[in-house]
């Protein structure tokens, strides 16, 4: 076993394990730790705890100390020149015609390094951009390329529900979804109605998904036979899983009725073919 420490580095952000180096440490504390970008500030959203030191899938690096009023001040100053630097990054990167969106900009703790953060739809040459970039900041300069819902997150929007995407709200980490769940859950497979502001699937479609599936566990099915209270046999049609309704075909007439006053004679119910509802899958993404 093994004592860890969780932080993030920014308010919905994903968590990472620290050895809090025999410090004291309360949720919310700020604290200065070493990664592997540099030296940065954090915040403890996990109290200190034992875990199976197999589950650590990188060296674990220290806490340094609890933030003091100058780390404080200096992460503030960081803020405000990340700010400026974003709008002289996007300056130098339309000098060099590059086909990238440029998307947000930090300093390490320290001031040694400024990662910034960037949208490509395939990869760039952007080594006559760093030595600029370098010569602009001087300073180290990573630019480290994120995907599509990782710039969705950073960016922020409304999303079709009305409410502020869940990736920008809630969400520290991205989660399987798959189309096998949007199918399942009797969705209209248009990008328009399945997909974010990222162009990919919508996270809600995977959370969403256990409560599809205990649903679809205890109701009829479309192409299931079923007996209705007045004894007749039909075939279900359409289902409305979040009222519970079920769509039957009875003798060329339709008819609605609750789930459970429904006897299942029958599943006819097909089967999908499961390589035809991978074709478009978030994975589990990094959103430090």
């Amino acid at each position: 076993m093994v004592k860890v420490v969780g932080v993030i580095f920014k308010e919905v952000g994903k968590i990472y394990w620290f050895n809090p180096n025999n410090l004291t440490l309360s949720i919310d504390d700020k604290v200065v730790v070493e990664t592997i970008r540099g030296v940065e500030l954090g915040t403890v959203v996990q109290p200190i705890r034992n875990i199976d030191e197999k589950k650590i899938e990188h060296e674990l690096k220290p806490v340094l100390r609890l933030a003091t009023k100058q780390d404080l001040r200096a992460n503030e100053n960081n803020l405000e020149r990340a700010e400026k630097a974003i709008v002289l990054c996007k300056e130098i990167v339309a000098q060099h015609q590059l086909e990238m969106k440029l998307l947000e900009c930090e300093y390490t703790l320290d001031r040694q390094k400024i990662i910034i953060y960037y949208n490509a739809e395939g990869r760039v040459d952007f080594r006559e951009l760093l030595k600029d970039l370098a010569a602009a900041f001087k300073v180290r300069i990573e630019l480290r390329q994120v995907g599509p819902r990782e710039g969705a997150k950073f960016l922020g929007g409304i999303g079709s529900c009305g409410q502020e995407i869940c990736c920008k709200r809630h969400l520290r980490e991205f989660d399987l979804v798959t189309m096998r769940m949007a199918k399942e859950q009797g969705m209209t497979l248009s990008s328009a109605k399945i997909a974010g502001l990222c162009g990919k699937l919508m996270c809600c479609i995977g959370y969403e998904n256990p409560v599809y599936q205990e649903i679809r566990s205890r109701i009829p099915l479309v192409g299931d036979l079923v007996k209705t209270p007045t004894g007749a046999c039909c075939k279900v049609i359409g289902v409305d899983y979040l009222r519970e309704i079920i769509k039957l075909e009875n003798n060329e007439k339709v008819e609605l009725w609750p789930a459970d006053e429904l006897i299942k004679i029958e599943s006819h119910h097909e089967e999908e073919d499961p390589d035809d509802l991978t074709d478009d899958v978030i994975e589990n993404g990094n959103n430090s």
